[in-house]
């Protein structure tokens, strides 16, 4: 359990209202259901395990999700990069053929 609320005002006033009493919202709320100071039983040991095992295994294949979405991202970014760049190239290279071309034309 967890109190929350408003502490600067709250608790300025002595004012009680503003706190609240609320359930934690965590994972384990779900989880095994026993009495203070029993032992689980092996298939709530089981059944656990293989909850956990399945909520690893989503958050895993999410993950693996967003990493291919990211690579697939940063692959199309350099290939515009090296479409940019050839451009670049191709134009620096009939720039310098054409200078060399003026050159020589002076020189003779």
């Amino acid at each position: 359990m967890a109190v929350t609320g408003d502490e600067t005002e709250s608790a300025s006033t002595g004012d009680m209202s503003a706190y609240q009493i609320r359930s934690p919202t965590s994972s384990h709320s779900q989880g095994i259901v026993s009495s203070p100071g029993s032992v689980p039983s092996p298939q709530q040991l089981s059944e656990e395990a293989s909850r956990k095992r399945e909520l690893r295994l989503m958050k895993n294949r999410e993950a693996a999700r967003e990493c291919r979405r990211k690579k697939k991202e940063y692959v199309k970014c350099l290939e515009n990069r090296v479409a940019v760049l050839e451009k670049q190239n191709r134009t620096l290279i009939e720039e310098l053929k054409a200078l060399k071309d003026l050159y020589s034309h002076k020189t003779e």
